[in-house]
C-alpha cells in the first residue's frame, strides 16, 4: 500500500494544502479527509489520480478545511456519472454530524441533476465509533477521537497482513485512544508547529500538539513510524529539516515530515 499526500497543512495555509491524502492499495484508493474548497480537484489530479479511480472518501469533522472540498468531490462525481464517465459509486464515510451537514449543504448548492445523484449512488454512510467496515479491502476500525472542539472521528487500519495504521484527525491522540494506536506500524498525527514556536502559533490554545508531543506519544506507544501533518506553513521550504530535528529528541522510531504531493510506501 502508499500514501500519496494532498495536502499537509493546517486550516490557515496558504503556502501548501489542508491536510488530506489518498491509501491508494494496488489501485483501490481511499481519500482521507477533502480540504476546503475546490483545490482538492487540483491536487487530485496533480497526484496522478482522477475521481473515477476513487470510490471510498472518509470526512473527520466539520471543520472548513476537511469537509468543504467534499463539496466538490461530490459536484464534479455527479457530473462524471450523468456522462456516463464513472463507473460503480462511491462511498462518504463520516459520523451523523458530518453527513447530515455535507447532505445540506449539497442540497442546497447543487443542481436538482447532481444532487440526483446523492444518495443514488454517491452514498453518505453514517459511520459510529468503533464500528469496523471494509474499505479498499482492508477492516477500518473507527474511533471518535475525543475531541475538545468538535465530533471527529479516526481510525485504525488492518494492512499487510496484520500491520495497522492509525489515524488520529487533526487533534493530539487522546488517552481513550492508546489502546488503539499502542504497537501501530504507522501513526498519522497532527503537528501545528515546533514546541520551540509554541509561544508563536498557540498550538494549545487551538486544541493542537506540537512536534515535540507528537513524538512524546509515538514514542510511548512504541508505535514503528511516525507521520506528522496538519502544520503551519512559515517555514516550508525548512519545515521537513526543522521538524524532523525536533522530533529526533524524542521519538527513536522513523519520522516522516511530508510535502504535498509526496508517495511514502507503508
Amino acid at each position: 500500500m502508499k500514501l500519496v499526500i494532498l495536502g499537509t497543512g493546517n486550516a490557515l495555509v496558504t503556502e501548501c494544502y489542508n491536510t488530506c491524502f489518498i491509501l491508494d492499495d494496488d489501485g483501490k484508493n481511499f481519500l482521507v479527509d477533502t480540504g476546503g474548497g475546490n483545490t482538492i480537484l487540483h491536487h487530485i489530479k496533480h497526484a496522478g489520480y482522477s475521481l473515477p479511480e476513487i470510490h471510498d472518501v472518509f470526512i473527520s469533522h466539520s471543520h472548513i478545511d476537511h469537509i468543504l472540498g467534499a463539496i466538490w468531490v461530490i459536484r464534479i462525481t455527479a457530473q462524471l456519472m450523468d456522462k456516463r464517465r464513472f463507473d460503480g459509486d462511491m462511498n462518504i464515510y463520516s459520523h451523523d454530524e458530518v453527513i447530515e451537514l455535507t447532505d445540506e449543504i449539497c442540497r442546497k448548492f447543487l443542481l436538482p441533476y447532481q444532487y440526483d445523484y446523492v444518495h443514488k449512488r454517491i452514498h453518505l454512510i453514517t459511520v459510529s465509533s468503533n464500528e469496523t467496515r471494509n474499505i479498499i479491502g482492508h477492516d477500518v476500525k473507527i474511533f471518535d477521537v475525543n475531541s475538545s472542539r468538535t465530533k471527529q472521528y479516526g481510525f485504525i487500519m488492518d494492512y499487510d497482513n496484520g500491520k495497522k495504521l492509525a489515524f488520529c484527525g487533526d487533534e493530539p491522540c487522546h488517552e481513550s485512544n492508546f489502546d488503539y494506536v499502542r504497537g501501530c506500524e504507522w501513526l498519522f498525527h497532527e503537528a501545528f508547529c515546533l514546541y520551540s514556536d509554541a509561544e508563536i502559533f498557540d498550538p494549545y490554545g487551538k486544541h493542537h500538539s506540537t512536534v515535540k508531543d507528537a513524538s512524546i506519544t509515538a514514542q510511548k506507544l512504541g508505535v514503528k513510524n511516525l507521520l506528522l501533518y496538519h502544520t503551519e506553513d512559515s517555514d516550508l521550504a525548512h519545515r521537513k529539516e526543522r521538524y524532523t530535528a525536533e522530533g529526533r529528541q524524542y521519538y527513536s522510531g522513523n519520522l516522516y515530515v511530508p510535502d504535498d504531493f509526496e508517495t511514502i510506501i507503508l
